[in-house]
Order: C-alpha cells, then sequence, then structure tokens
C-alpha cells in the first residue's frame, strides 16, 4: 500500500501543469512571512495568522486533491499519514516527508466504556509525525536571533494546510511543528494528532 501511494504522489506530480519555480515560491513565502513580522510584531501571533492562512488553503486543496487521486476513506489513521506523506505533499510540492507512527493509545480496560465508536472515531489519540529531509519553504532562509526567541514556527502555513484539508474529510486534528532545522534542532518535524472524527451534518428537515 505504501508502495502504491508513494507511485500516485510521483504520478500527480509530474501530470500536474502548474508547476512553480521552486527559488521563487520559496521567496514569495518568505516576503509573505516579512510582512506578517512587520505588520503583528509578535511571532506568535504570526504563527496563528500562518496556520490559519494554510487552514483556508488547505480546505481548497482538499477537492482538487480527492478528485485527481481518486484515494477514497482511509481505514485507519495511520494509512492517513501513509497519504498525506506519500501522495498528500509529493503532488503538490514534491517532496516525501518520512512518516513516523505513535503507538496507538491502550484498548479501555474491562467493564470501561470506550470514549467514542466508529472506525475512525476510534482512533481518537493515534498521531504521526512527518519528517522532513527537506522543505522548500524554508530555502534561503536564516532566522534571526528575535524571531528564534519569540519561538517563530517559520513554515507553520503547512500545519494549517493539514488540519484544513484534514477537516473537510471529518477527521479533526492538531498540527504543530516540534522541530525545525532553522531553529537550530536536528530535525523538522510535525506532529499530527487524532481528536476526533466529525459526523456529516445532517442537513434540517423541511417544515
Amino acid at each position: 500500500m505504501s508502495k502504491q501511494y508513494k507511485g500516485i504522489g510521483e504520478d500527480l506530480w509530474k501530470s500536474r501543469p502548474e508547476k512553480v519555480n521552486a527559488e521563487l515560491f520559496a521567496l514569495t513565502y518568505g516576503a509573505l512571512v516579512v510582512q506578517l513580522i512587520q505588520d503583528y510584531e509578535d511571532y506568535t501571533e504570526v504563527n496563528k495568522q500562518l496556520d490559519k492562512m494554510g487552514y483556508n488553503i488547505g480546505t481548497r486543496l482538499i477537492e482538487d486533491f480527492l478528485a485527481k487521486s481518486g484515494i477514497g476513506r482511509c481505514a485507519d489513521f495511520r494509512e492517513v499519514g501513509e497519504v498525506v506523506a506519500k501522495v498528500g505533499f509529493k503532488s503538490f510540492l514534491n517532496i516525501t516527508p518520512t512518516v513516523n507512527h505513535a503507538v496507538p493509545p491502550p484498548p479501555p480496560s474491562p467493564g470501561q466504556r470506550p470514549a467514542s465508536t466508529g472506525p475512525m472515531q476510534a482512533s481518537a489519540g493515534s498521531s504521526f509525525s512527518l519528517i522532513f529531509d527537506e522543505n522548500p519553504l524554508a530555502e534561503f532562509v536564516e532566522l534571526p536571533e528575535e524571531a528564534l526567541e519569540g519561538g517563530l514556527w517559520f513554515s507553520n502555513v503547512l500545519c494549517g494546510v493539514i488540519r484544513g484539508a484534514l477537516e473537510m474529510v471529518q477527521m479533526q486534528v492538531t498540527a504543530e511543528f516540534v522541530s525545525d532545522v532553522l531553529r537550530g534542532d536536528e530535525t523538522t518535524e510535525i506532529r499530527v494528532k487524532m481528536i476526533k472524527y466529525l459526523d456529516e451534518e445532517v442537513p434540517p428537515a423541511d417544515d
């Protein structure tokens, strides 16, 4: 299954006609972050704004992604991680982060009712990490000391994209950077955690 997803991602990237020059993309994004810093003068708020922008992008990208990939509902959150990394990131950014799956939470003890039911709801608390060997957003970037001290996550837009896209397919998740080579860490890692499965809204009955 993992190899199959990798092939789908590569095919989608090759067939995408509207590829953007990587250098131009990186410079444009960098200019956006600089403008946000100037506007808000608070790195925590900049992180929030980048996440919000990414969320809005993710809610729009998912329709195109599903239509072109032909991928249906995932069986579990582990498969979600494989699709996000090998198909999502590959098809849009031409990168394939490594996926590390966390050990799922233990089952409830005898006599204890589970918090939720259903195939995806039972995965609440499951998580995976995306480890990036390369990050096209961060090319040519060196963060100043005040940004490091202020807690800036330069590529936080990616977390928003993941949140927005998965919410559109009824999965509420958290997505956050836990390390970044721009901040002096050994790796760049995003951790995605399942909160709950969102029931599809039932249309109101006619009066």
